[in-house]
Parts: structure tokens; sequence; C-alpha cells
């Protein structure tokens, strides 16, 4: 963190800066707010925003008026975004919105109820309305919902010259820029140029002499996680965003991938711990709320468990140590299936796993599982034959675990791909259904296996 005062040594808002912010909301000091928060950048402001009380946070940005950065609101929870934004007049909301790059004016509109995106688009511009209300058009997690609408496009025909003339006069380009793109009279894709090509040229040089092909444009209707994979694949900075009939209508810029890349990432995370797309802001009914479902299915696998238990309830009275040891093999075999079914989910996340590498990554991770069951079925067995005094139950527990995490590898693996096979989501879904996979075989092959050996005895 850089050393301004705003963060202190634990990379966080510093108690002294957040004392300061707040004493100066309470009396109202519009002079101190803006000495202090004008000209933070916008991720400093979010989470200074982040660390500030509900009604903190509405009077901070009531105080600042004009000098507030409405950017910094692309940078904070959407509960955060939506308090404060549903705090000011939406006539105010439509003035802070024009500052705002296109992309950076979505991300705050689609949030909004209906009634209130018409109010504000009403009273902007028509061409800036156009442009918001056609990126609102494309469905959420897009690349059109992503894509920044401001951009230099120039037909095939100009010069060099021309080009950079163009980009020193025209008032209305984007702030930052890094290619050129090339079109036809019915604005279709022709090519692009990168801004150094153009440096480099003589002015006198058509550009579409020195433009190349866009190989990598990306449809509007593209998933915001497909268009990330791309620039991760090709390295890109920038691509071009094109409709249905190929013509441009927007840009998609490293920046807004970054935060595709870690939202994504986010809500994977989220999801494997069954917890949707909760936020640190949420209420406490939201989050709990948020929660249920995944807990209510998680009581019915348990129950599952439990009959399956429930069956050797006689063994287990005349073997007080088989229920002490039952822990150790659910325990270890969820471990296993969960360390498996990590990697697939992420895997399939990636698209480094597919049909044709499927059958030796399957093989792979039930080798694994059978050489770690191996391992610990040894070590626990010894640990358990000496612990209770009876080698026979030794080798029982033993066994189980080799079967178990042997299974356990199979489910976390083949679980999440007959999940992604139907078209649901293996993140959200896997972890409850490994979890009643390791728990059933691993309480089955215990008792059954102690109920078959000490009846042979």
């Amino acid at each position: 963190m850089p050393d301004n005062g705003v963060y202190g040594e634990a990379g966080a808002i510093s108690s002294a800066f957040l004392a300061r912010i707040g004493a100066a909301i309470a009396d109202r000091d519009t002079l101190t707010l803006k000495s202090d928060v004008a000209g933070l950048h916008q991720s400093e402001i979010g989470d200074l925003l982040h660390a500030l009380m509900p009604e903190q946070r509405r009077s901070l940005v009531e105080l600042m008026g004009d000098e507030f950065d409405f950017t910094a609101l692309t940078e904070v929870d959407e509960a955060i975004r939506l308090d404060i934004v549903g705090s000011l007049p939406n006539a105010q909301i439509a003035q802070a919105v024009q500052q705002l790059d296109s992309d950076d004016a979505v991300y705050i509109l689609e949030d909004l109820d209906p009634a209130d995106q018409d109010e504000i688009l009403s009273e902007l511009p028509f061409t800036e309305r156009v442009r918001l209300r056609r990126s609102l058009g494309y469905p959420e997690e897009t690349a059109g919902r992503r894509m920044q609408t401001e951009f230099v496009a120039v037909p095939p025909f100009w010069t060099v010259g021309q080009t950079i003339d163009y980009m020193r006069e025209d008032k209305n380009l984007p702030d930052s820029f890094s290619q050129v793109f090339v079109i036809d009279p019915t604005f279709r894709l022709v090519g692009a140029v990168d801004l150094d090509r153009i440096l480099r040229t003589q002015r006198n040089v058509k550009v579409e002499d020195v433009m190349r092909e866009t190989r990598h444009a990306i449809p509007a209707t593209m998933d915001q996680e497909e268009a990330a994979q791309i620039f991760e694949q090709y390295d890109l900075l920038s691509a071009a965003v094109v409709d249905e009939n190929e013509r441009l209508v927007g840009v998609l810029t490293i920046d807004d991938v970054v935060d595709v890349i870690q939202q994504e990432a986010e809500e994977d995370l989220l999801r494997m711990g069954g917890v949707g797309d909760e936020e640190l802001s949420d209420t406490v009914m939201i989050a709990a709320r948020s929660r249920v479902p995944w807990l209510l299915v998680n009581l019915i696998t348990a129950f599952l468990a439990a009959s399956v238990i429930s069956l050797f309830d006689a063994t287990i009275e005349k073997i007080v140590a088989l229920a002490v040891l039952m822990p150790i093999v659910a325990g270890m075999g969820g471990n296993a299936g969960s360390q498996t079914m990590t990697v697939t989910v992420r895997a399939l996340a990636t698209r480094d796993l597919d049909i044709y590498n499927a059958g030796r990554i399957i093989r792979r991770e039930m080798g694994v599982g059978l050489l770690n069951g191996a391992i610990f079925a040894t070590l626990i067995g010894l640990v358990a034959g000496f612990w209770f005094h009876d080698p026979n139950l030794g080798g029982i527990i033993a066994a189980a675990i080799v079967i178990n995490m042997f299974v356990a590898a199979a489910g976390g693996i083949l679980i999440p791909l007959l999940l992604d096979k139907v078209g649901a989501d293996p993140a959200v879904a896997s972890a409850v259904f490994v979890t009643a996979v390791t728990d059933v075989v691993g309480f089955f092959a215990f008792l059954g296996l102690a109920t078959w050996w000490f009846g042979l005895l």
C-alpha cells in the first residue's frame, strides 16, 4: 500500500485517518473532507467507504457533492453501492453518470430498479443514453455489460496523418486507449492498429496498409469469464466487442478483465462453500437466507449417512471402538474428496479439463487416491491396532481407509464432471454430494467390514 497516511501497516484503512474522516463527517466539515478525500484514488475511496458506517457513507457523499468520485462506487460491494445510490436523488446520479466512462456508468446503473434507470437515462444526452441502453440491454455478466462504448475508430482509407490529427482534435475520445479500430461504412470491424505502430509510421501511409486483422474480437453476448480467458490466453490489453452482425459496439480493456477474473474467482470460492453471492456488507437476514438451501441439502445427506450407521447399531454396541474410529474414516475421505473436487472444479472453470484429457485425469486422480489411501491406511491401521490392542481392528480400518479414499478421489472428479455435463454449476453443487458419498461409503465400508470380520471370529 502507498505511504499516504490512508493505510496502516496491515494494509487496511488506518484508524487515525478513519477517525479524522469520521470527525469531519460529524462536524459537517466539507473543507477537510474535500481536502482529504477528493484527491484519493477511486480504490482508496472504495476502501474508505467499506470502513465507514452506513450513515457515515451517505453523509460523506452528500457533503462532498460534485467532488465525490462516483467511480469509487465500482470498487464497493453491491449492498453498499445500492445504499449510497438509493440515498441520492436521480438527478444527481444522472449528473454524476455523465462524468464516468460508459462501463463504470453501466456498473452503477445495472443494479437499480428499471424505473430509476429510465428516469436517470432520460436526463442524459441522446447519444450517451443510447449507448448506455444498449449496454444495459445485454445479459448480466456478458462482455456487452462490461465493455466501454467510447473507442477510436477510423475508415481504412484514412492516412496515418489524418488519424493522428483526429485523435488530437476530437474532444469526445476516451481518456486512454491503446488501439485504433478500423471500420467500414456499415461499422463492421475490419481490423485494428496499435498506437505504437501509428507513431512509427509515415503520415502519408494509409491505415489499411498498417492495420492487422482483429483475430480476437469478442461477441457482446459472450460470458465475461470466457472473454477473460481470451485475454489471458493471448495476453491482450484491449479487445474489440462486436454485435451479432460483426459491427463494432465497444471495447473491453484489461482493467475490467482483471475485475472480472477477481469477481469470478470469488464467486467460485463462495459457491464451493455453499454461500452463493454473499457479501460482507449483507445484512444478517440476507446472509442467513443465502446459506439455508445448501445447509438443508447437507442435512438430508447427513440423515442418509446416519441411516447407514443405524444399520450396524448392534455391532457398534458390541465394539465401542468402532464409534471412536468412525470419524477418522469419514474425515479422511471427506478431505481427500475435497482436494480432488477443488482441482477438478478449477480445471473446469479454466477449461484445462475437457473431453480429450478427461480419461487421463480421472485415472491420475484415482491413482492418487489409491496411493494416498495405502499410505494413510498403513499409518492409521498401526495406530488403531496399538491404541485398542487389536490388530484385527487396525486391519479393518486400514481397508476402509483405502476404499473410502479411492472412492473419494473418484467422486471428487466424476461428480463435478457429471454436474457440468448436465448443465449444473460444479462449484455450487459438488461439495455437498462429494461429502455425502464419502460419508456413506466410509461408514458402510468400515462398519460393514467390521460386522463381517468379527462375525467370522
